[in-house]
């Protein structure tokens, strides 16, 4: 470890008086109290190596809200021997990027220490702004730490991304954000032993954060409130619910709340209430809540939820989504409507979600196996003598010959022979799909 804390800017420097939010005052300080990721944690692991100040990196995070980003940037702010500077894409332009980075390397060329560069919500950087961090990164004249929620590959400039280590970060489980609860109840920094929590209460406040931490504590610190105005010191389940339901009231776009109705809105929809759907969507947009994320869920909705019961859901949800790129809010709202009206009140089918999901679990598995040799390329010299496609011995059959366009024939690798990942359901137009499925698959299976 470094020679004690680092001097450090920004919100993470300034936040740990005792008035500050729970969640910020219960943030871990070291990687052993970081709950969840046991990836990033290990022996030897870049973070790590960067924190015990054995390697000087580049790190992207990316993962949902909660579940550790801003936690990793204090822990390498406070455990690092290291200049630690913060700058919030945000409010910080290409200006400020500069200045970050000329400090950094005056710094270095006056025989002084690293600087840490933290960028959260790097996301929100135009072009023009990830640009301007290219030099430090590319001469580590400072070590850049970026947080995301957005998919980097499509939010991050390439040049940049494959200059930094891309570590993704995964929602904690119930388990990790049961843990989180415990120790604010109990830790000096958190509640201090005021407080009993009831089980009930405690999960109920786990059910509501979806794996996001932060919100856990900012659902616990509400209820601990209720409990203190009524005199109580345990926090029961009514005094959680109480405190919670005061909260989600308002609507924060910038803020947790505003993934508490989106999921709320998606499960509406999953679950057929068509009003319920329309209630949050209209919560979302009086919120002023940007009409593309609704409809990006919308779109991922038509297929998770829906599918091939009602193959007309995904076509529905993406006119939506085109239609909010061509005309804009307000009107927009009409098309939204339309759309999720239709998925909310479309046959349901996971169908097509668990058949990727069980797939991509088998490869990661390492259910791989060979591509059967007469599906091979046998484009070039010498294929046929290897036996692929159409070799003497296990010669590939052309479909549009067979009867009915479906050949006897083996496509799996041997190892994933019997696999079974797309089961139709028997609801709406996937009914008939899972009658021909089934008809197909076991002419192709020969059975």
């Amino acid at each position: 470890m470094g020679g004690g804390p680092a001097p450090s800017a920004g919100s993470l420097g300034a936040n740990t008086h005792s008035s500050a939010p729970l969640a910020v005052r219960m943030r871990p300080r070291t990687l052993d109290e970081l709950v969840g990721q046991s990836q990033l944690r290990a022996p030897g692991s870049p973070l790590r190596q960067l924190v015990e100040g054995d390697q000087s990196l580049s790190l992207l995070l990316w993962g949902p809200p909660g579940t550790g980003k801003t936690t990793i940037a204090s822990i390498v702010s406070q455990q690092t021997d290291r200049r630690f500077v913060e700058i919030s894409a945000v409010s910080a332009g290409v200006k400020e990027v500069r200045a970050a980075i000329d400090g950094a390397r005056r710094e270095l060329a006056g025989g002084g220490k690293e600087t840490v560069l933290f960028v959260d919500e790097v996301h929100r950087f135009s072009k023009a702004q990830q640009d301007a961090l290219l030099p430090g990164v590319e001469n580590r004249w400072v070590s850049l730490v970026a947080a995301t929620t957005e998919n980097p590959f499509f939010s991050v400039i390439s040049p940049l991304l494959s200059r930094s280590l891309l570590l993704r970060l995964s929602s904690l489980t119930d388990d990790d954000v049961r843990r989180v609860l415990d120790d604010a109840v109990v830790d000096e920094r958190g509640l201090a032993k005021e407080f009993t929590l009831d089980d009930d209460a405690a999960d109920h406040l786990v059910r509501l954060a979806g794996g996001d931490a932060r919100r856990a504590l900012t659902y616990l610190e509400a209820a601990a409130g209720a409990a203190r105005s009524g005199g109580a010191k345990t926090i029961s389940l009514e005094s959680a619910e109480a405190a919670v339901d005061q909260a989600a009231v308002r609507y924060d776009r910038q803020g947790d709340q505003h993934y508490d109705v989106i999921s709320a809105f998606i499960k509406s929809i999953r679950g057929s209430d068509a009003d319920a759907a329309v209630h949050y969507l209209a919560r979302m947009i009086e919120a002023g809540e940007d009409p593309r994320f609704i409809a990006r869920r919308l779109v991922i909705s038509a297929s998770e939820d829906i599918g091939l019961a009602d193959p007309t859901a995904l076509t529905t949800a993406v006119a939506a989504a085109q239609a909010v790129q061509l005309i804009g809010m307000p009107e927009a709202r009409l098309n939204l409507a339309q759309a999720t009206i239709a998925l909310a009140v479309a046959p349901k089918s996971n169908a097509a979600y668990v058949a990727i999901n069980e797939a991509q679990a088998d490869v990661r598995a390492g259910k791989i196996g060979s591509v059967p040799p007469h599906l091979r390329d046998g484009h070039y010299a010498g294929a046929e003598k290897l036996g692929h496609a159409g070799g003497a011995a296990t010669p590939y059959i052309y479909s549009h010959d067979a009867p009915f366009g479906v050949a006897e024939q083996q496509y799996l690798p041997d190892v994933l022979a019997d696999a079974e990942y797309y089961r139709p359901t028997e609801l709406g137009a996937e009914a008939a799909v899972k009658q021909r499925w089934e008809r197909v698959r076991r002419i192709i299976r020969g059975r």
